[in-house]
């Protein structure tokens, strides 16, 4: 068989398949029009449903919502509909998770450095020109107790657990920004993952220090006519020989104590929740993620503030103030540096020193 054979083979063939098609074809033609008018018009069928509501596609009908209307919704967080236990998959986008990440790497990241600076700065400031605050007429070599063993223990135990739990906390904000490029990935992924659990468990710790600070210190730090005095004259801090009266608690130490206690008992809300994402419920009536959005912002600026003041705290309580960190150290402080700095509280603890000395006296006398 030649090749001009086998050509004539395969185009007769061909045209017997075609025959074929164009047969079948105008069959349904005859046979169902329905289906030729499907075949070639756009058009719905007659019995289609011409209006459809906003939003719905049944069969093949055409939205009357647009795709950017349709996606502005979605964007602006509409919720929709799920049948998995997780109802916050009904938010296709959860649009504020963007706003909370630019607050959180923007406005919150960017005070917080300034802040932290800047009272490192106006410390060493205040040292250069001021100096360590001596006491005026030296050390008198006797003590008297200013805070017992339950004191310092709650003290120390509020103190550490917050120091822990600023440095991490602090590496999560800005550890990508300093230590990052500094350990390399791996060093500072374990070290992250190190402080994470250690914030998680060391918080605990802080809350039980909160609350024991609280018990023991209250009832002497309601303000009182000695604080306003401390006020005008700078604390006694600016001027040298000026040493205004206070009693246990001067007017600063009582700021402090509560700027402590309300941002601590903030901070242990907050951290709770995060502890513990999606099992409390705030009463301000948004959504879950909003809710540990809200959470975290609020953490994280209560604890940026806490830290800046417990900065200037350890300052005057270390190489700010001579005789100061006996105190906390022991427990004891010099006789001369608690008429300078708390004069009101000395004559009260001497006037009570002199009183169990004269019952003690009486009882040790013989009796006639």
């Amino acid at each position: 068989m030649t090749a001009v054979s086998r050509c004539r083979g395969w185009v007769a063939q061909l045209a017997v398949l075609a025959l074929i098609a164009l047969g079948t074809t105008f069959a349904l033609e005859f046979a169902d029009p329905q289906y030729a008018a499907a075949q070639s018009s756009v058009r719905p069928p007659a019995d289609a449903t011409a209006n459809v509501m906003g939003g719905t596609v049944p069969g093949m009908s055409r939205s009357s919502d647009s795709a950017s209307e349709i996606w502005r919704a979605v964007r602006k967080g509409v919720k929709g509909t799920v049948s998995i236990p997780d109802k916050k998959a009904g938010h296709l986008v959860q649009s504020e998770g963007d706003s909370w990440r630019a607050v959180r790497n923007g406005p919150i990241a960017t005070w917080g450095v300034i802040g932290l600076a800047g009272v490192i700065a106006l410390l060493a400031v205040f040292f250069l020109i001021r100096g360590k605050i001596r006491v005026e007429h030296g050390m008198a070599g006797r003590t008297i107790t200013r805070f017992t063993d339950i004191e310092r223990i709650g003290h120390w135990l509020l103190a550490v657990s917050f120091i822990i739990l600023a440095v991490t906390g602090l590496n999560i904000t800005y550890g990508k920004y300093f230590l990052l490029p500094v350990l390399g990935k791996p060093a500072f992924a374990a070290l992250a993952a190190g402080g994470k659990w250690l914030h998680s468990y060391v918080a605990f710790a802080f809350m039980a220090g909160l609350a024991m600070v609280l018990v023991l210190w209250i009832r002497e730090n309601f303000p009182d006519k000695y604080d306003l005095i401390w006020f005008l004259k700078g604390g006694g801090m600016i001027v040298k020989g000026v040493h205004p009266p206070s009693k246990k608690f001067n007017a600063g130490q009582k700021i402090l104590f509560w700027l402590v206690i309300w941002g601590g008992l903030g901070l242990s809300l907050t951290g709770i929740a995060l502890l513990f994402p999606f099992q409390i419920d705030f009463p301000a009536g948004m959504e879950p993620v909003q809710q540990m959005q809200f959470a975290t912002t609020w953490h994280a600026v209560i604890a940026l503030v806490l830290t800046i003041v417990v900065i200037a705290h350890i300052y005057i309580g270390t190489m700010g103030m001579e005789g100061a960190f006996d105190a906390m150290g022991t427990g004891e402080v010099d006789e001369n540096w608690a008429r300078e700095h708390h004069s009101v509280w000395a004559k009260e603890v001497s006037k009570s020193r002199r009183g169990r000395k004269a019952r003690a006296k009486a009882k040790a006398a013989p009796a006639e």
